[in-house]
C-alpha cells in the first residue's frame, strides 16, 4: 500500500505562485510515472503534468511553460511548481503514482482569485 501526501495548495492572487508537494511513504524509485491531476468545479478531472522514471515531463498545453514538474528521489516526493497563475488554475489537485497499479493522494485546493 502507498500513501501519497499532498500539501502546498491556498488561495494566490493570480500571477502568483504555489509550489505543490506530494510525499510518498517509501521509495518512488518503483513508480514507472508520477503524475499531477487537477479537477475545477463541475469539470473532469484533467491530467496537468507527467514525470516518467527517465526524468522526462510532459504537460498540458494549458500549462506549458508555467508549471515545472520534478521529483527528489532521495525525499520520496515529487512537486509542481505553479507560476503565472491564473483564474482558470482553481481546481484540487492531486497525485498519482503507476507502478503496477495506481495510487492517489487526497488533493489539495488551490484557488487563485483575479
Amino acid at each position: 500500500q502507498v500513501q501519497l501526501v499532498e500539501s502546498g495548495g491556498g488561495l494566490v492572487q493570480a500571477g502568483g505562485s504555489l509550489r505543490l508537494s506530494c510525499a510518498a511513504s517509501g521509495s518512488i524509485l518503483r513508480f514507472n510515472t508520477m503524475d499531477w491531476y487537477r479537477q475545477a468545479p463541475g469539470k473532469q478531472r484533467e491530467l496537468v503534468a507527467t514525470i516518467f522514471s527517465t526524468g522526462s515531463t510532459k504537460y498540458a498545453d494549458s500549462v506549458k511553460g508555467r508549471f515545472t514538474i520534478s521529483r527528489d528521489n532521495a525525499k520520496n516526493t515529487v512537486y509542481l511548481q505553479m507560476n503565472s497563475l491564473k483564474p482558470e488554475d482553481t481546481g484540487v489537485y492531486s497525485c498519482r503514482v503507476f507502478g503496477q497499479i495506481p495510487y492517489w493522494g487526497q488533493g489539495t485546493q488551490v484557488t487563485v482569485s483575479s
